[in-house]
């Protein structure tokens, strides 16, 4: 396997070349895994204003796979954040919420959405090597994350980069809006996949 390193540099080449669709569809999956993971934590370790985001996230996977009439939910969810305390320039003195891996992931996917943006998809990507880093902290507070495990969370994401790319093709106008039997087929063949805690090694 290559170091984390080297797939980090791949991947950004990668995402790079893809079309925005792709990495519209690409960020939503990892921002599903990012919650899914959130929501599996104690209910006491759960953050609120994460929660409340799986709405806005549920209506990306929708608008990323060929539904445009998602784009208004997306658009009053992006709208309430930016217009509250959450969003702020006041580093460690503002509120924190939104700096959660998971809520972080899904703000920034609704903005390469709705902007057609490819920066906010490699933030996306680097919350979730954050994420398996932070998960992997020891008691001193020193990250204890070996490089293989850095390397496995951007070898996923290169797998399901390769994932979408097949896909390419009906994807090109997901954003105009697809008939139902192709969307459902991308539910089917992207989003259960992409949702997926382990990737399928034969991807």
């Amino acid at each position: 396997m290559a170091t984390w390193r080297e797939s980090e540099a791949e991947l950004a080449g990668r995402l790079a070349e893809a079309s925005p669709d792709e990495r519209v569809v690409f960020a939503v999956g990892v921002a599903e895994r990012l919650m899914r993971a959130h929501e599996a934590l104690p209910e006491d370790e759960q953050a609120e204003f994460t929660l409340g985001l799986r709405p806005m996230l549920n209506a990306l996977w929708e608008a990323a796979l060929g539904t445009p009439s998602a784009f208004g939910e997306i658009k009053h969810g992006m709208g309430e954040y930016l217009l509250s305390d959450y969003c702020h320039n006041d580093g460690q003195d503002g509120p924190a919420e939104a700096d959660e891996p998971a809520a972080a992931a899904v703000l920034c996917t609704a903005a390469a959405y709705l902007f057609g943006a490819g920066e906010p998809t490699t933030v996306v990507s680097g919350r979730a090597v954050e994420a398996v880093d932070e998960r992997s902290t020891g008691d001193d507070g020193r990250s204890g994350a070996p490089d293989e495990v850095l390397a496995a969370e951007l070898h996923r994401q290169l797998r399901d980069l390769a994932l979408i790319a097949r896909h390419g093709r009906s994807l090109r106008h997901a954003g105009l809006g697809l008939d139902i039997e192709t969307s459902a087929r991308l539910h089917r063949d992207l989003r259960v996949p992409l949702s997926a805690a382990e990737a399928d090694a034969g991807v």
